[in-house]
């Protein structure tokens, strides 16, 4: 029975389908110290900023299947980077066209978003500019930083990384 179940646990196993909270292999070599994770309590810059925090914030939203308001900030932050005017404009359409972008600001799901600053992203995009996403990008900012950033801060991934205690040379318990 156990090897006819095998194949389960190899899909589960696959990449891309990490299981809920668990971080990328190549993340745990760059593990935060407690001290360093506790920083990313004072602002949501700064866990967005560190790679395994970045990481870690993805994981959570991962387990909320909220993630979509990171992927557009990060694709966001991406497109800013653009030199090229060209390139901003076929970034700026391939943004649009995604799955992502539709499912934020076309189908007035989960994310809420008002009608101003839907309205402003698509007329904004009839004449792409490095900033035409930008109300929007800090619209979901606010969204993330009020909402899911608080509840990454209390969640047992976010606690285990401060409270990740230095292993001992000797470990003595001793109970009287």
């Amino acid at each position: 029975m156990k090897n006819r179940l095998a194949f389960l646990r190899r899909r589960n196993e696959s990449p891309g389908s990490n299981p809920a909270g668990k971080l990328d292999k190549s993340m745990k070599s760059v593990k935060p110290t407690p001290e360093e994770a506790l920083k990313w309590g004072d602002s949501l810059d700064k866990l967005l900023a560190h790679k395994y925090g970045l990481a870690a914030f993805r994981a959570f939203l991962r387990t909320e299947f909220s993630e979509e308001n990171l992927e557009f900030w990060l694709a966001c932050e991406e497109y800013k980077k653009i030199k090229s005017q060209s390139k901003m404009a076929s970034k700026a359409k391939k943004i649009f066209k995604t799955p992502l972008f539709h499912f934020l600001f076309l189908q007035n799901k989960s994310v809420n978003l008002d009608s101003y600053t839907r309205d402003h992203t698509k007329d904004n995009l009839q004449n792409v500019t490095r900033s035409c996403f930008d109300l929007a990008q800090r619209r979901i900012y606010g969204l993330m930083e009020k909402d899911s950033y608080p509840r990454f801060l209390r969640s047992e991934l976010y606690l285990d990384l401060i409270n990740q205690k230095k292993p001992s040379s000797t470990s003595t318990s001793s109970s009287s």
